[in-house]
This record gives C-alpha cells, structure tokens and sequence, in this order.
C-alpha cells in the first residue's frame, strides 16, 4: 500500500450549532448565491457520476464535483477572493449585502466612495489568481505572493490579470505573515483564507464564497444521499466552508466525512491525533506535488468546525494524488474523463487505494468503505500547470521521483 495513514476523530455532535456555522447558513448564503449568480460567466459546475469506477473498485457509487470549470480558471479558488472583495467594496460604499452585484461593484459611484484600493494575497497559485482576476475584474489593483518553489506558470497566470507578482524565499505560511506585514506598511487590504488574531472577517467571506459549492451540490444531489465525504485540505477553508454547509443540510445523516492531505503538510491528521481541542501547526519546507495543499497552519475558524464534524483525517503520500490524476483522466467504460490536477485528485486517489490495494482493507473497513457507499469528492482545480500534469500522468514523476527518493 501507498503512504496512506489514518487518524480518527471523536465527532462532538451533529446538531447544528448556531453560533459556530452561523456564517454558513441558509440565510448567511443566500446573497452569497445571489451574488455570485450576478457575475456573467457564471455556471454552476459539473457533477458527474463515475458509475463504472464504482463498480470496478466495489462501492455504489462516486460523484465527482469537477471545478475546473469554474469561471474559466481551471479552480475553485476565485468563488472566495471574488466574493470577499465584493464584499469589502459593498462595504467601504454602503451597499447591503442583499443588494450587491457585478453592476454596482463597477458603478462609477463606488468607485468614487472606496477610492484606490489595493489587494494584497499569498497564494500557491490558485487562490492569488483568483483574487488578482477579481480585482482586475472591479477596477482595482492586486499584489501577490507565493511560496519557494512556486510554478512559473502559475506566477505567470497571475502576473498575465495585471497584477504584480513574486515568488518567495519561504514556505506558504511565512509568505502569509509577509504579506501581512507588507499590507500593514502599505496599506493594503489582506484577501487571505486564513484566519488568525484580529483577522477573521475576510476569511469568514471567503469561506462563504467557498460554500457556493455545496449550494450547487445541494440542487445536484437532489434525492441521493453521500454515505462518504471526502475534503482535500491546506490551511482547512474550503473543507471547513462544505462539511459546515453538508452538517446543516443534513444534521444527524451527515456523511461521514475525511480530511485529506500531503504527508509533509497534514496539520489536520496531527490535529487529530492528538486528541485535544487545540490544533498542530507542521513547519518546514513541506515539498509536495499537491501545492494547493502544502499549508501548516490551520485555519482557526476552519479547525473549530473541522474538529467538530469531521470523522477523522488521511496523512497520504504524492502518489496518491498522481493515482487519483490518473485514474480520473482514464475513465472506464462510459464514464466522463476528467482532468484533475495534484490537489485535486487527491481524495478520489486516496479511495481508489483503499479499496483496491490488498494491505489496505483494514483500513477501508474501518472508515466503512463498501458496496454500499457512495462517495463524494470534489475535484477543486484542473491543469492549473499543464507540463506537469503531463509528466505526473504520463512518465508518473513526483518530487521524491525527481530527486530520486523513495
């Protein structure tokens, strides 16, 4: 079996908390939707159905949430930045948040209320392309950051919206505290998805950006039911914003529901294990093909909701996620193809190794995988970078293959 480890986690309840998914429920996210809905080019993204994998490997059924097909930017990334800048313009002009849409935001008359302004983000690439496509969008400036070892054509992607561009010497989480300093001294406007002290508001907005996905999966599913969730993670906003939407939509018939990360970056699984309300931050230089996902720091708002709702988390190693571009972008029978990149294909690798790998049916017992799940994952980028999608898919490099590790 590949480097897959298992971490459980004591569900604290599956009621619904007020105060703790407020921010994302019906109410909360019905101007989010509205919002986003106002945007030309929106659409709301694929779920397709792999009825054939399914049966090969011996569930019931798998679901696929394709976003590469958001806005065209081959992620899922821009539903927060857009959503957050949005709203801080909304905001800086006095627009409620019922009344904002693309026509407003370009108004001449916000323009005139909110001034320059510039944004300011840290990114591996689709976050901070996401965030400099939105303030090209509006009018507005953007500055971005992003980690040692970055994708040249991911910079590049970001630098070809207008904005400025620059790779670090640090990992992602030191590029985040330098961003954050910079913006402080130049008064720019931080558009980050993680939270820390004195900084929890736009994080929140870009979570509620996030939880358009499960709106979209709620229309989608309709009737079927997801026995199993499983939620690729970084710093934990994405999966936080979909498990909190999912434990308010389905209370106490909530999938059960697995985080799934990077074995040099599994701030989540070390979380778990050791059993305590307090999250694990992992440092270093975290290497790892899935770059959407090399975060060691917990969102705090994510953790609070992850720790209470998540049935545990995954530590897995690079060839997981290249199994899971594979299997995706072989499909059986007459199942849709997909291209999925390194971060995500990551959770539908992990299933494909579980049920298939003979040393890991403990493991697929223990979490329930059986002929009569069915699972849900969502695929949260495309090709982000073509050359090494295709010398993952094809000649089946990663960074311990390159360096001849492992």
């Amino acid at each position: 079996m590949k480097n897959v480890k298992l971490a459980n986690n004591t569900i604290k309840s599956t009621e619904h908390h007020s105060n703790l998914l407020s921010f994302l429920s019906k109410d909360a996210i019905e101007p989010v939707i509205q919002f986003h809905k106002s945007y030309e080019g929106y659409d709301e993204t694929p779920l397709i159905r792999l009825k054939d994998l399914a049966g090969s490997i011996g569930v019931k059924d798998i679901y696929v949430k394709d976003e590469s097909k958001r806005f065209g930017l081959n992620a899922f990334k821009v539903l927060g930045g857009l959503y957050a800048i949005g709203r801080y313009l909304g905001e800086k002009a006095g627009i409620p948040i019922e009344e904002l849409t693309l026509e407003k935001l370009l108004s001449k008359e916000l323009k005139e209320k909110v001034g320059d302004v510039v944004f300011a983000s840290a990114t591996d690439g689709n976050h901070g392309r996401g965030v400099a496509w939105a303030a090209k969008k509006l009018g507005f400036h953007a500055v971005i950051y992003m980690p040692r070892g970055s994708s040249l054509l991911r910079l590049k992607h970001i630098t070809d919206t207008g904005a400025e561009g620059t790779i670090t010497e640090w990992n992602y989480d030191d590029t985040v505290r330098y961003v954050a300093e910079q913006a402080e001294k130049n008064d720019w406007v931080v558009v980050q998805d993680t939270a820390w002290d004195g900084y929890e508001e736009i994080p929140e907005w870009i979570m509620q950006g996030y939880s358009m996905i499960g709106a979209e999966l709620e229309e989608q599913l309709g009737d079927e039911r997801p026995t199993h969730l499983f939620l690729q993670a970084g710093v934990g906003s994405f999966a936080a914003a979909v498990l909190g939407y999912m434990a308010l939509l389905y209370g106490e018939e909530l999938p059960k529901t697995y985080i799934v990360e990077p074995d040099v970056a599994d701030c989540y699984y070390k979380s778990f294990k050791t059993d305590s309300s307090n999250s694990v931050t992992v440092g270093g230089a975290m290497q790892t093909i899935m770059a959407g996902l090399a975060c060691g720091e917990p969102n705090e708002t994510a953790w609070r909701i992850i720790s209470e709702y998540a049935h545990g988390g995954f530590s897995c190693d690079d060839e997981i996620a290249a199994l899971g571009m594979r299997v995706l972008g072989n499909p059986m029978g007459t199942d849709d193809r997909i291209i999925s990149g390194e971060s995500g294909a990551a959770p539908l690798g992990l299933v494909y190794e579980l049920m298939t790998a003979k040393d890991s049916r403990e493991i697929a017992d223990e979490v329930g995988l059986d002929e009569k799940s069915v699972i849900l994952v969502i695929s949260t980028e495309g090709d982000t970078d073509p050359q090494h999608y295709r010398k993952v898919v094809w000649s089946h490099t990663t960074l311990k293959s390159e360096v001849g590790v492992g």
